[in-house]
C-alpha cells in the first residue's frame, strides 16, 4: 500500500485527537463501572472496524485483510498481556480510582516504544530479507514456550521489576504513599517519584517485552509499517477500557495461552514459508484470507473451550464446599 507523508500525518493527528478526546472525557480519577467499560470498548472495536473498512474502499482488499488480520492478533495477544498488569496493579496496591490513569499513560508509553520498534523493524526487514528465518523461528520458540508455561503448575506469579525501572527508581526516589493524580512531589527540597508514576513506567516498559513476540507476529501478517503501526494502535488504545470489562472474566479464559501458542506457531510458520519463497524456493505461501480465518477460528474455539472448563471446575468445586459447611 502506497502510503503518503500526508496521510501518515493526518493519521497520527486522528489518532492523538482520540485519545485527546478519551483522556479529557475521563481526566477525573473514578471506579470504572463495568458498563462504562463495555461502551467504550464497543466505541475502539467500531473505530477500529471503521478504519479497516476505509482501507477498503480507499486502499484495497489486501490492506484492509491485513488491518483486520493484524489488528485482532494484536488484540489477542494484549488480552493475555492483562494478565501482567492485573499483577502489576497488585504489587504497587493502585487505588482503584487511579486505575483508569496509570493504564491511560502507560498505554501511551508502550505506543511510543512500539512505534520506534516498528520503525526498526520495518527497516531491518527492507534490508534483511533473511530476517524473517529469525522471526518465524522466534515465534515458533514463543509459541513453545507458552504452551509450556501454561502447562506448568505453577499458579502464584508475581510481578518483578525489570533492571531500568529500579535504576529509575534509585536516581529518583519513590514516596512512600500515592498523592492523588501527581507523578511527582517535593520532599526535603528534592523532587521525587509518586508511586503512581512508578507504575505507569512498569507497564509501559514491560510492553516492550510484549513487544518482542506481538512485532515480528504482524510481520509475519503484513510488512506495510503503515498497517503494523495502526493495527496495533487501535488494539492499544482501547486495552484499558479491556481491562476493567473482562478482567474478572480472565480467569475463565484457561486455554488462552494454547490458543495464542497456536496463533504464534503458525505466523511463524508463515513466515518461514515466505522467507524460503522470497528466496527462490517453491513453497507454498499463506494468504491473508487463510490467516484471518485460522487466527479468528482459533479464537473462537478457545473461548469456548475455556468457558466450558471453567465452567465444569465451578461446578465440582461447588459440591466440595458444601459438604465441607455441612
Amino acid at each position: 500500500m502506497d502510503v503518503s507523508m500526508t496521510l501518515w500525518v493526518l493519521t497520527i493527528l486522528g489518532l492523538c485527537a482520540l485519545i485527546a478526546a478519551d483522556f479529557f472525557i475521563g481526566r477525573k480519577p473514578h471506579d470504572v463501572s463495568v458498563k462504562e467499560a463495555g461502551v467504550w470498548t464497543v466505541v475502539w472495536i467500531v473505530l477500529a472496524a471503521l478504519f479497516g473498512v476505509g482501507l477498503l474502499f480507499f486502499g484495497d482488499s489486501q490492506a484492509s485483510g491485513e488491518f483486520f488480520a493484524g489488528f485482532i492478533t494484536e488484540k489477542s495477544l494484549s488480552v493475555d498481556n492483562l494478565f501482567v498488569f492485573i499483577l502489576i496493579m497488585a504489587k504497587f496496591s493502585v487505588p482503584s480510582h487511579l486505575q483508569q490513569r496509570v493504564l491511560l499513560f502507560g498505554v501511551l508509553i508502550a505506543l511510543v516504544l512500539r512505534a520506534i520498534f516498528i520503525a526498526a523493524g520495518a527497516a531491518v526487514i527492507a534490508n534483511f530479507s533473511w530476517v524473517f528465518y529469525i522471526f518465524g523461528a522466534f515465534l515458533i520458540y514463543t509459541a513453545w514456550k507458552l504452551i509450556q508455561e501454561a502447562r506448568s503448575d505453577d499458579e502464584e506469579e508475581e510481578f518483578e521489576e525489570n533492571r531500568l525501572l529500579k535504576s529509575v527508581e534509585k536516581k529518583f526516589g519513590v514516596a512512600d504513599k500515592y498523592h492523588g493524580t501527581k507523578l511527582f512531589v517535593t520532599k526535603n527540597g528534592k523532587k521525587i517519584m509518586t508511586p503512581l508514576m512508578v507504575v505507569m513506567l512498569a507497564i509501559g516498559t514491560t510492553d516492550v517485552l510484549f513487544a518482542m513476540d506481538s512485532i515480528p507476529a504482524i510481520f509475519g501478517l503484513t510488512q506495510d509499517p503503515y498497517i503494523v503501526f495502526t493495527a496495533n494502535a487501535f488494539a492499544l488504545m482501547g486495552l484499558r477500557q479491556l481491562y476493567f470489562l473482562i478482567g474478572g472474566l480472565l480467569k475463565k479464559l484457561v486455554h488462552l495461552s494454547y490458543g495464542l501458542s497456536v496463533i504464534l506457531g503458525f505466523i511463524g510458520v508463515k513466515l518461514v514459508l515466505h522467507a524460503l519463497h522470497e528466496n527462490g524456493v517453491n513453497v507454498p505461501e499463506i494468504s491473508i484470507p487463510v490467516s484471518l480465518g485460522v487466527i479468528c477460528g482459533v479464537l473462537v474455539i478457545t473461548t469456548i473451550t475455556s468457558l466450558v472448563a471453567a465452567k465444569k471446575q465451578t461446578g465440582a468445586e461447588t459440591p466440595q464446599k458444601d459438604s465441607i459447611g455441612a
